[in-house]
């Protein structure tokens, strides 16, 4: 369920497109999309069509990210990109 604590953590070893929404989740302060939506009570996150990557995140402080289309985590962010096991 939504309130429930990860297991186990991992960190990404190659890009994938849910590394890069993980890391854009990250960027703006949450672990991911679950902890994303139970902060700011919202159903659906922005996501651009070509690509299904995040496109906006309302940070904890109510300022926002805005991402581009293409790819932002770049090779050597993505070990610092944390991937949660519920």
């Amino acid at each position: 369920d939504a309130g429930s604590k990860p297991k186990s953590v991992n960190r990404a070893k190659q890009w994938t497109g849910e590394v890069e929404n993980l890391y854009r989740f990250q960027q703006a302060g949450y672990r991911d999309e679950f902890e994303y939506k139970q902060v700011k009570q919202v159903d659906l996150v922005d996501r651009w069509p070509e690509t299904g990557f995040v496109k906006k995140l309302q940070r904890r402080d109510n300022t926002f990210y805005y991402y581009n289309r293409k790819r932002e985590c770049e090779d050597k962010e993505v070990n610092k990109v944390k991937m949660y096991a519920y």
